[in-house]
């Protein structure tokens, strides 16, 4: 899986890793991006990771294009040889399927997709061959999910379904974008499940929404003191389906100061992973759960 580079302007060198999204390539991604900070490479200003590249910003009056191209070159090829092995962590993320506040929404905005007569959940689970919307829920919520990037709004994690290839849900984006989406919203686009972290325009499917703050700028929510950012690249999600009463429950907590999500530090090995599946993720999960 060899990189492609290229020149943006005068100013970024671009990695793509691969040309389409795995975790291989993100792994190959993420150890590019430590190697090129560890490196502290002179006149580089800015690493920017990506799902499957990576993009790096350089000042070309301190470094040549070409000689930040052969420097990322040789850490690509050092990277190569690295173990595909990461301390994280796993997080529970509590989802209200199917709420009341997406639901109005799309509802508002069904000449922009696929499918005007079906919900966006509706819709989901029939091209992805879910018998129910139910089914579909628990497909989405029954295995972990990789965040292999953190961007495009503050906050916003892109989350990678961990299961086989042949599992995993598809589902595109609405034909136009909507001028509306909910904050906290847990939407669908391609091969990506996301949350947005702030209310305004969006595209991705609308499956439900969570309670749990993932981006506070004032860093007065209890768990976001120390960073205003929820989410880093690496992290692994677990979604827990919740009921209207819970999430009302969970709002109120966070008002209160009361809620932290449940989180364990765990060690990712990338070979292992992909030699039981399943296996692995109720290791996971066991972990989540401090089994």
């Amino acid at each position: 899986m060899e990189a492609r580079y290229t020149f943006g302007g005068d100013e970024h060198l671009f990695v793509e890793c691969s040309e389409e999204m795995s975790l291989e390539a993100f792994f190959k991604s993420l150890s590019m991006s430590r190697g090129v900070r560890e490196a502290g490479i002179k006149g580089v200003t800015e690493i920017c990771p990506a799902n499957a590249s990576m993009q790096v910003k350089f000042n070309p009056d301190i470094i040549k294009p070409n000689d930040i191209l052969a420097e990322v070159k040789a850490i690509e090829t050092a990277a190569e040889k690295t173990e595909p092995v990461i301390d994280t962590r796993i997080v529970e993320i509590p989802v209200f399927y199917n709420d009341p506040w997406t639901h109005e929404t799309l509802m508002r905005f069904r000449e922009r997709h696929q499918d005007p007569n079906a919900t966006d959940l509706e819709y989901a689970a029939r091209i992805n061959n879910f018998a129910s919307v139910d089914a579909f829920i628990a497909a989405h919520s029954e295995s972990p999910w990789f965040v292999s990037m953190v961007g495009f709004v503050s906050g916003l994690p892109f989350m990678y379904q961990m299961v086989e290839r042949q599992r995993q849900i598809e589902v595109p984006k609405y034909l136009r974008p909507r001028t509306d989406t909910p904050k906290l919203t847990v939407g669908y686009g391609g091969c990506f499940s996301c949350i947005y972290s702030v209310r305004g325009a969006g595209g991705y499917q609308m499956f439900g929404i969570t309670p749990m703050p993932i981006f506070d700028p004032t860093q007065t929510t209890t768990y976001l003191r120390d960073f205003m950012v929820f989410f880093n690249p690496g992290d692994i999600v677990k979604f827990k389906p919740i009921d209207r009463a819970a999430y009302d429950q969970a709002v109120a907590d966070v008002e209160a100061g009361r809620f932290t999500p449940p989180i364990s530090k765990v060690r990712f090995d990338l070979l292992e992973f992909q030699s039981d599946i399943g296996g692995y993720n109720l290791k996971l999960e066991g972990m989540l759960n401090g089994n």
